[in-house]
């Protein structure tokens, strides 16, 4: 049995990096052909029909290059993967890196993928039919942004008899609430402005954002170069990236400043990493696990705990961000912020797929205020149990830790969405990530691959973010 269970592992370490590449677009070609034949979201199906062409060109051309390089020049089994931070830059094993061609392939995807969906949706989206081209979240976030000018609260819910009325005819109640936290608004800010409405969709500064941070956030990170290679590939042209920036995005700049956040924490930056995660804490309330547990890692330069740096950061960012709109109106931002999102506002979400916890509370309605409050009671206890017992200590423990509880809220939640998962995928990508990043800090310097330890970013393309990385 233990050979057995060892096997898929020493099988994934004889692959090229090429070979995974193959894989994950093949995969990712396969998501986009079933997104477009069966989503019921045409905005996701049309999505689906323009991502499937690249993502399969790629995995075509990745797996032929795999194959040539098995039969041009084979090396041994052990050389073939980063295996390990300790690997590379080794006597025999050769160091990766991340050849043109692979750089020329994952250009291709995102703009294949990503950039040419997302400007394609935006253009038709301003030449009418908005509702099919656009997640609400992106008008919700840009008529915010617009209220928040004309120096009206973006939190105020208009009312009638006890009923929330549209803010707008012919727009659906959901539309009302602002489900974010204040910070949000700042991707909405141009389409307030005398900029075309082209250039005001919020999509395309979610995009920028996250893109940017992304590359900032892996140039500073420390871990073995593969393995930043593919958390660049989730956050920004794998289907968990391509499919919610092209169609809402507002997820994606939010999960960028976390692993930012992260990142900094991991090269013991406590101070600047609290301020990171207070900006993103005030921007969404799904970075609040996140930043909370992230406290477990603060340490300073010479490793002592210092999770009061980190909090005295937060809340010198989020705490006069959010503090104006509680104040001024706590019961709207109650009902906006916390209330909506978990489907205990009396109005229809948006946010209803069908999960177990939507599922059960659709089979018995009157769950549907006691689940979040058993959850939530439940969920703390066993947390907290957790907690006291094993204390995560690294950054990678904490993303790995944060993975799963955003699985289980996301999974039980009353009213959420699939693609929330987006969520704990990056999570656990993290902490594989750092992971890789705290076995480096523990090795002797002659063993670092100094060239893993480096990520370039390319300045010719700044809507792709990323255009070499060197291992």
């Amino acid at each position: 049995m233990r050979i057995l269970r060892g096997w898929p592992a020493r099988r994934q370490h004889r692959w090229l990096p090429e070979e995974g590449d193959a894989a994950l677009y093949a995969a990712s070609a396969l998501f986009a052909g079933l997104t477009a034949q069966f989503s019921g979201i045409a905005l996701y199906a049309q999505w689906g029909k323009l991502a499937v062409g690249p993502y399969l060109a790629a995995a075509v051309v990745s797996a032929l290059v795999a194959r040539h390089r098995r039969h041009a020049a084979p090396v041994p089994v052990a050389a073939l993967v980063d295996e390990g931070p300790g690997d590379a830059g080794r006597p025999g094993r050769p160091a990766l890196h991340w050849s043109r061609l692979r750089i020329f392939m994952f250009l291709v995807v995102l703009v294949g993928a990503t950039l040419v969906p997302l400007g394609l949706e935006v253009v038709w989206a301003s030449e009418g039919n908005a509702s099919l081209h656009v997640q609400p979240e992106v008008s919700v976030v840009q008529q915010a942004a617009q209220q928040l000018t004309h120096g009206r609260n973006p939190y105020y819910l208009p009312t009638r008899q006890g009923h929330v009325l549209p803010k707008e005819p012919n727009e659906p109640v959901y539309e009302s609430f602002f489900p974010y936290l204040p910070f949000m608004t700042i991707f909405g800010l141009p389409s307030s402005t005398k900029v075309p409405v082209r250039l005001g969709d919020a999509r395309i500064y979610f995009t920028i954002a996250t893109l940017l941070v992304t590359a900032g956030a892996l140039a500073l990170c420390r871990a073995p170069s593969e393995r930043k290679i593919r958390t660049l590939m989730v956050l920004t042209v794998l289907p968990t990236a391509a499919l919610p920036l092209a169609t809402g995005g507002d997820d994606m700049p939010v999960v960028a400043l976390l692993l930012m956040a992260m990142v900094l924490a991991q090269r013991r930056r406590p101070g600047l990493a609290g301020v990171v995660l207070g900006v993103v804490s005030a921007m969404k309330f799904t970075a609040w696990p996140l930043a909370a547990l992230a406290l477990f890692a603060a340490r300073d330069r010479q490793g002592r705990r210092t999770p009061g740096r980190m909090l005295l950061g937060m809340v010198v960012v989020a705490g006069p961000a959010v503090a104006p709109f509680v104040w001024r109106n706590p019961h709207d931002f109650v009902q906006n912020v916390i209330m909506f999102p978990l489907g205990l506002a009396n109005v229809p979400s948006p946010a209803a797929s069908p999960l177990p916890g939507h599922l059960l509370v659709t089979a018995f309605p009157h769950l549907h205020r006691i689940l979040p409050v058993t959850l939530a009671v439940v969920g703390g206890l066993i947390l907290a149990r957790h907690l006291v017992r094993h204390p995560p200590s690294t950054t990678g423990q904490v993303c790995t830790l944060a993975g799963w509880i955003m699985t289980a809220a996301i999974l039980l939640a009353p009213a959420t969405r699939i693609g929330y998962l987006l969520y704990p995928i990056n999570f656990f990508v993290w902490g594989w990530l750092l992971g890789g990043a705290d076995e480096m800090a523990e090795l002797p310097p002659a063993e670092h691959d100094d060239r893993g330890d480096e990520l370039s970013v390319g300045a010719g393309d700044a809507g792709a973010g990323a255009a070499g990385l060197t291992g």
